[in-house]
């Protein structure tokens, strides 16, 4: 077979959608707040966020990101560089708190809320942040840890803070007082959110000068491997997939400022960072943020509010809506683009959404370290379900052999990518960097195939990751953790298939003390881990496999796993 011509053939740019470039430009802005202040400047009027029955215009956006900004130079005396981390699920704070940090200069170190103490600690201490916005809820956890990491400044806040009179008193109330969410916490010299935005808007925002070459975000990933690392994303890193962005939904048809895309998947995470909350800057679309998207009947309530003309999420998410009874109150005759990533979007669930909506969902693909997209099905029609579609613009994919030769049309191996989407690398991490990348090309870990049209289709992932939900989970971490459960010798992780999240967590434990139980694992797991990466089956053995430097060895156990799963 004829080895793939990547850098001269680009077969796939014949199924551009009419319109899309074959190259964008990576420098359209000098900065992400350049981005945020024309598109505050072109749809002042419009609504840019709505979030439990409260909008926001892009006017308004504009007005409280200043202030935030201001507080954080003035009051803060942050300066350009620092790192500022943000933990909370979708409220109109986020944006705020984002949009405000990144005019001034600051590094946004976006933090999972569900995160233990632990994992708290090791992320925020990892990226030298000085500061944190953090949602009451969780202050608690950051009480445990503050005084092991850098932070020195905390901003809190609480749900309803952005909400008016009298919902903010209200909300603010029923989440600490009748649902009792919020543990009691003493964090003295923590300021509040609101208070924050007031001391801001009695000085001037002074403008700093960014290059789009400077760190905007430092987004955490397992990466490649498996130790939790910091991602490296410039401001031209995200203009780009922005960019990008901007000409592959056009053929959707919406006119700039109509938009309404539903963000139910969390701003923090990447996926929704770029294509939700800063794409919507170039389209002017309203994004409808879902502060719980657990909360199905709520969730389907608040779409019922809107003609949504856009939707991002998981197959999980999808999945989640379909299996609801009224989600066909629901109107999506507006609804022009759905956009599925972050984990393999199953066929059944695909032709039931596009059954219900008359929308095909359109799965793409890429990475943290990417910005996070690559490629991505066109939305013109020639969608093909059950592949990630083609590169996308400025973009370049192939896919490589053990030896990093060029494999064959249709024959599997590495994908590895490279486009000013490319993050600038790991943070303090040159080892972990180098091991990513060849030259200039990116290496995903993951396997695919690339067929003669140059659509391209995923056929195993990185050789250890445990995908759930659509979250990366390690063995490492698992192992790390259960390693230090009073009563365990030896343990072993794996990611076994699961119908409802792709798979879901097992271990191999080997007793130390033979009163060990699975629910004390479970119950020590709890404290340490994120709820998705906790042990969900739990096996115990005499002895684990091991190569013969005692090595112990996963693959064994996970073919031991398929070949229960052919039997039955």
């Amino acid at each position: 077979m004829d080895t793939q011509s990547t850098t001269t053939a680009y077969p796939w740019r014949r199924f551009y959608p009419k319109g899309v470039p074959h190259e964008i430009n990576p420098d359209a802005y000098p900065s992400l707040a350049a981005l945020l202040e024309e598109g505050c400047q072109r749809f002042t009027d419009r609504p840019a966020y709505a979030c439990m029955g409260k909008q926001i215009t892009f006017g308004e956006l504009d007005k409280l990101s200043q202030q935030f900004a201001s507080f954080l130079q003035h009051d803060l005396g942050l300066k350009k560089g620092d790192k500022l981390a943000i933990q909370m699920p979708n409220t109109l704070q986020y944006p705020v708190a984002m949009f405000g940090a990144l005019r001034a200069g600051l590094v946004v170190v976006n933090t999972n809320p569900l995160y233990t103490p632990r994992e708290m600690q090791h992320q925020f201490k990892d990226s030298d942040a000085k500061a944190i916005v953090i949602l009451s809820n969780f202050a608690s956890n950051l009480e445990k840890i503050i005084d092991k990491t850098a932070i020195q400044h905390v901003i809190i806040t609480q749900l309803g803070d952005l909400l008016g009179f009298p919902k903010k008193q209200i909300v603010n109330a029923v989440v600490k007082y009748v649902k009792k969410l919020v543990p009691a916490y003493n964090l003295p010299n923590a300021i509040s959110f609101n208070d924050a935005l007031s001391r801001g808007s009695r000085q001037p925002f002074e403008r700093v000068e960014i290059k789009n070459s400077d760190l905007a975000f430092i987004q955490y990933t397992g990466g490649t491997t498996g130790v939790s690392k910091g991602a490296m994303l410039t401001h031209r890193n995200i203009i780009s997939n922005v960019e990008c962005q901007h000409y592959w939904m056009k053929p959707g048809n919406v006119a700039e400022g109509e938009g309404i895309i539903v963000a139910a998947l969390p701003l923090y995470h990447v996926y929704a960072l770029t294509t939700n909350a800063l794409a919507a800057l170039k389209s002017g679309a309203m994004n409808l943020l879902i502060t719980n998207p657990r909360d199905m009947n709520a969730f389907i309530n608040d779409l019922k509010k809107y003609k949504i003309t856009a939707f991002t999420g998981v197959n999980t998410l999808y999945n989640g809506l379909l299996n609801q009874p009224r989600i066909s109150e629901v109107d999506f005759s507006h609804l022009t683009v759905t956009s599925a990533g972050g984990m393999a979007l199953q066929t059944s669930v695909a032709e039931r959404w596009a059954k219900l909506t008359g929308n095909t969902p359109c799965e793409g693909y890429g990475l943290t370290e990417t910005s996070p997209v690559l490629c991505s099905n066109p939305i013109d029609g020639t969608v093909r379900v059950g592949t990630i579609g083609i590169p996308w613009p400025s973009t370049d994919m192939k896919i490589i052999r053990e030896d990093g030769s060029d494999a064959a049309i249709g024959e599997p191996g590495e994908i590895v990518a490279r486009g000013p989407q490319v993050f600038s690398g790991y943070y303090n991490r040159p080892d972990e960097t180098a091991k990513s990348m060849m030259g200039d090309w990116f290496k995903t870990g993951d396997v695919g195939i690339m067929n003669e049209d140059g659509f391209f289709k995923i056929v195993d992932r990185k050789k250890d990751m445990i995908l759930v939900s659509g979250f990366n989970v390690y063995p490492n971490e698992i192992e790390d953790v259960v390693a230090q459960c009073p009563g365990v010798l030896e343990v072993a992780c794996i990611g076994v298939p699961d119908e409802k999240s792709t798979e879901v967590v097992k271990i191999f434990v080997v007793k130390k003390d033979p009163s060990l139980t699975a629910d004390s694992i479970k119950a020590f797991c709890r404290e340490n881990l994120t709820p998705y990466k906790v042990p969900r089956v739990i096996e115990f053995r005499d002895e684990l496999p091991k190569s013969n430097v005692g090595k112990i060895l996963r693959r064994p156990l996970r073919d031991e796993e398929m070949a229960k799963l052919k039997k039955a």
